[in-house]
């Protein structure tokens, strides 16, 4: 890859600088594409942005950014730089304030500092996969990069712009619909890594990055697969769970329980009773277990509770130290607590409910 150093005031950088879902990110009159399908959403906050606007203004310098030079039509793609290029152009065309006052509101000399700025910027010119190592090595410091942002570098492809639409926006369809169930952002791409996750796990894929790589490999592909499977789980997880507990619902993997349940016959009002129950219910204390719990019949999920050492010590002693099982003798090391009567018969974690078994025996108990 062949890379030289440029610089590059501000005020050419921000001439004609748009960022729209249909028309992209753009800016240098058109000819800068700040935000390439590799590239990762603009992910930095009010401080971050404020802080490069500062620098700027202070004539401070501000780390080199790299683009690459696209065909011979004079266009380029940003490779680094563009949580920082965005701020300054969004800063300089009046989408936001700093200290209240924004870049309109200035002397005209204090503008004209900011747009005779000067960024540093290497051009860099190589081949596609030249460019993909070429951002992975300049990504490992600044703002890390997320798994799932790291593989929309590699797998970057039609399909990919087209699965954004719906999961990486700001107000993209995933996030005004069912954020509420969801763990992460969607322009951090935790959205879109979720439901790569789910329609995997489908497939029979051991890894998601098999996915993206089929997609790109077919050059005619949509998203619209992804979104209309991501939609049915949801609509399944909405009509079997009717009533949303947000503590306990977000973030659950609500696509592998759609692939391995949804073809069984769930009672919504039957679900919901024993919730209810679950909730109260003392002896669970991993509430947001319930829900995989209903639906496997695996009580592993509720992390039920344990016998307490002094507890299992008194059992230990009033049994004389003999598996309640078995009838053998065993040192209280080579003993495990277990309820008599059972949780799912109503038994308590109290020391009246309490005998020591062997571990064999009790490794036998837990399997019948």
């Amino acid at each position: 890859m062949e890379i030289t150093m440029h610089e590059i005031p501000v005020r050419e950088v921000a001439a004609g600088f748009v960022d729209d879902p249909n028309l992209g990110c753009l800016g240098y009159g058109g000819k800068l594409n700040i935000r390439p399908a590799f590239q990762r959403e603009f992910v930095y906050d009010s401080e971050q942005r404020n802080k490069v606007i500062r620098t700027v203004q202070k004539n401070f310098p501000l780390n080199v950014m790299y683009w690459v030079r696209g065909a011979e039509d004079g266009t380029f793609e940003m490779l680094d730089g563009q949580q920082r290029t965005i701020s300054i152009c969004q800063y300089v065309t009046g989408l936001f304030s700093l200290d209240y006052k924004s870049f309109g509101s200035l002397t005209e000399t204090a503008r004209e500092q900011i747009l005779n700025y000067k960024l540093m910027i290497y051009i860099c010119e190589g081949n596609d996969q030249e460019k993909l190592d070429w951002f992975d090595i300049i990504n490992t410091s600044g703002e890390k990069l997320t798994a799932q942002e790291a593989r929309n570098a590699i797998y970057a492809c039609p399909w990919l712009t087209d699965a954004k639409k719906y999961f990486s926006r700001p107000n993209c369809p995933a996030h005004m619909q069912y954020r509420n169930y969801l763990s992460g952002t969607a322009i951090r791409q935790n959205f879109l890594e979720t439901a790569l996750k789910w329609i995997s796990d489908r497939d029979g894929l051991s890894d998601l990055a098999l996915y993206m790589d089929a997609q790109k490999q077919n050059r005619t592909a949509t998203a619209s697969d992804l979104w209309q499977y991501f939609e049915a789980v949801m609509a399944w997880t909405q009509r079997t769970f009717p009533i949303f507990r947000g503590k306990l619902m977000k973030g659950l993997e609500w696509g592998l329980f759609y692939n391995r349940y949804a073809a069984q016959a769930w009672d919504a009002d039957a679900l919901e009773r024993k919730i209810r129950r679950l909730i109260l219910d003392d002896e669970v204390t991993n509430k947001r277990g319930i829900y995989e719990y209903l639906l496997s019949g695996d009580e592993k999920h509720l992390n039920l509770r344990k016998f307490s050492e002094a507890m299992k010590q008194a059992a230990y002693e009033r049994q004389g130290g003999i598996c309640a099982a078995c009838g053998e003798h065993f040192d209280s090391s080579e003993m495990e607590g277990d309820h008599i009567d059972p949780w799912s018969a109503g038994g308590k974690t109290t020391e009246e409910n309490c005998q020591m078994l062997c571990k064999a025996c009790n490794r036998r108990k837990g399997k019948q």
